[in-house]
C-alpha cells in the first residue's frame, strides 16, 4: 500500500464478535489502520497503548483509530481489556485483510508486518508507516498525516 492507492473495503469482526466494515467508519471520519504481529506482545502492548494514550488527538482529528491482527476475536477482547484499548481491534484470522493490505508475512511466528495505513473519507490512503521496532512511530505519524489533510 502506497499513499494514493485505494484501501480494500473490508468487514472483520471486533473484539466483541460484531462485524466491523471499513466503508461504514470512512462515512464518519478518516481512519489509521494498525495492523500489529500479535495482541498482548511487548512491541505490541507498546504500539497500541500509545494510540491509546493519544485517543483525545484522533477524537479531535474526527479520526478513528482500529488495531487489526490475526488473532482470535476472544484474543482481542483479552487484550482490550487488559489494556484499556477502547477502539475497535478487529480479528483477521484468516489474514485475508492483511494480504489485501500486503503485511501479511508467511512466518507464522510473525505473521503480520508492523505497518499502519492512514485512509481518508474517500477511501484513499493518505499515509503508511512502515516500521517494526520503533512502537511510538505509529499514533505519531499517523496524528500528523491526519493533521496535514
Amino acid at each position: 500500500m502506497n499513499p494514493g492507492d485505494l484501501a480494500p473495503d473490508f468487514e472483520l469482526p471486533d473484539q466483541d464478535g460484531r462485524p466491523v466494515r471499513l466503508s461504514t467508519l470512512l462515512e464518519r471520519g478518516p481512519v489509521a489502520l494498525f495492523f500489529y504481529p500479535l495482541a498482548g506482545s511487548g512491541g505490541c502492548t507498546k504500539e497500541m497503548c500509545g494510540v491509546r494514550d493519544r485517543s483525545a488527538e484522533f477524537d479531535a482529528l474526527g479520526a478513528q483509530p482500529v488495531g487489526i491482527s490475526r488473532d482470535s476475536v476472544d484474543r482481542q477482547g483479552a487484550f482490550a481489556t487488559s489494556e484499556g484499548l477502547s477502539f475497535p481491534l478487529l480479528s483477521d484470522a484468516d489474514g485475508s485483510v492483511c494480504t489485501a493490505y500486503v503485511v501479511a508475512r508467511p512466518v507464522a511466528a510473525v505473521p503480520v508486518k508492523r505497518h499502519t495505513v492512514v485512509i481518508g473519507t474517500d477511501g484513499r490512503v493518505t499515509d503508511v508507516v512502515r516500521s517494526e521496532f520503533r512502537f511510538g512511530r505509529h499514533a505519531d505519524r499517523a496524528v500528523a498525516a491526519l493533521r496535514a489533510r
